[in-house]
């Protein structure tokens, strides 16, 4: 019976270790590094082998799966794999630009490996549960071939073209992240100051073709100003947000209409907010009435 090559997976944050315990779960072998070590261990404990360096993570796997927080970060980790990745595939999770994923497949393809993008909607609890919504980009015989592993995280993986369609498409759908959460903060905030009752507001969003699941997911920790335990903080939020602007700038549309949004955000590093779940922006719309620091 041939052995099945491990998987590596580069970078165990709140997404990448979610991945990581999926994968064990669903019988793969992995090695997994991350900058600080000790977010490896709970994955250690679940069978996981840890490596003190990406090279030592990526010497025997075939698949080389990298959740980085952004494009600079994830471009220093594949220059310093460089030609180690000869004979592998580069599985890029992590939200960038469609130019920098652009950029990192043809330097992995210079180095004699295989490249593809493969961003995900979704968070923590859909990863543990092989949920996420994937969007794949690359070669269609590269994707079909990644698609066993690529279903264990996802129920149906979407191919969407070429590198740099998967990531315009993420940037897209966390552009609307931003903005309907951004929206309805400030309609949340507007009726209570005017007396109206939450739930008859509620009540009538929810029969409308306004209404979008998002807000009530959200509305409680809006109310009780409860943004900890995040599974996407507000600072990649906002890093996201910035990269759609330029991508929709160099398409030519006018993104204009989000640079009050951007300016926004960019109180939440001074709020403390940064590390906190994304609906925190609500302190910021709050304006004259915010009060103290939100947990």
């Amino acid at each position: 019976m041939p052995v099945v090559p491990p998987v590596a997976l580069l970078g165990t944050g709140l997404l990448g270790s979610a991945i990581a315990t999926r994968l064990l779960q669903q019988g793969e072998s992995l090695w997994v590094w991350n900058r600080t070590p000790e977010r490896c261990t709970p994955l250690l404990e679940l069978g996981a082998r840890g490596a003190g360096d990406p090279a030592a993570a990526v010497a025997l796997a075939h698949w080389v799966i990298t959740v980085l927080s952004d494009g600079p970060t994830t471009q220093a980790l594949l220059l310093q794999l460089g030609p180690t990745l000869t004979g592998k595939t580069v599985i890029q999770v992590g939200t960038i630009s469609p130019d920098e994923s652009q950029e990192l497949a043809s330097a992995v393809q210079g180095w004699g490996g295989r490249y593809l993008e493969a961003p995900v909607l979704g968070s923590r609890p859909e990863a543990l549960e092989g949920r996420l919504q994937l969007m794949a980009g690359g070669p269609a015989a590269l994707v079909e071939e990644a698609m066993p592993l690529l279903r264990h995280l996802a129920q149906d993986p979407r191919y969407l073209g070429e590198v740099g369609s998967a990531m315009a498409t993420k940037l897209a759908l966390n552009q609307l992240i931003a903005s309907l959460t951004h929206g309805f903060s400030l309609s949340l905030h507007l009726v209570q100051r005017s007396g109206v009752p939450v739930e008859a507001f509620m009540d009538l969003l929810r029969s409308s073709a306004l209404y979008a699941p998002t807000f009530d997911k959200k509305l409680a920790r809006e109310l009780q100003r409860h943004y900890g335990d995040p599974n996407f903080p507000t600072a990649h939020l906002r890093k996201d947000l910035a990269l759609f602007q330029g991508a929709a700038v160099q398409a030519g549309l006018n993104a204009s209409g989000l640079e009050s949004l951007l300016t926004l955000l960019e109180g939440a590093t001074a709020a403390g907010l940064d590390p906190l779940d994304y609906c925190a922006l609500h302190e910021l719309t709050a304006g004259r009435e915010a009060a103290a620091t939100p947990g």
